[in-house]
């Protein structure tokens, strides 16, 4: 999830997975371009909390 309101822009997401975020296209955010290992180790990495993930069970 992406909580805009808390997203500072320091495009961190982008520079780790630039086959995932790519600002300028809509949809912005493309999941199936990286594996859930990579996706939670950059979400871990975003250094204001605006994405979250949630694992389904």
């Amino acid at each position: 999830m992406w909580q805009a309101h808390k997203c500072t822009h320091a495009a961190e997401c982008v520079k780790a997975l630039p086959n995932v975020y790519k600002p300028k296209e809509k949809p912005w955010i493309t999941i199936e371009n990286a594996t859930t290992a990579e996706l939670q180790a950059q979400i871990s990495k975003c250094p204001s909390g605006a994405l979250t993930y949630k694992l389904n069970q």
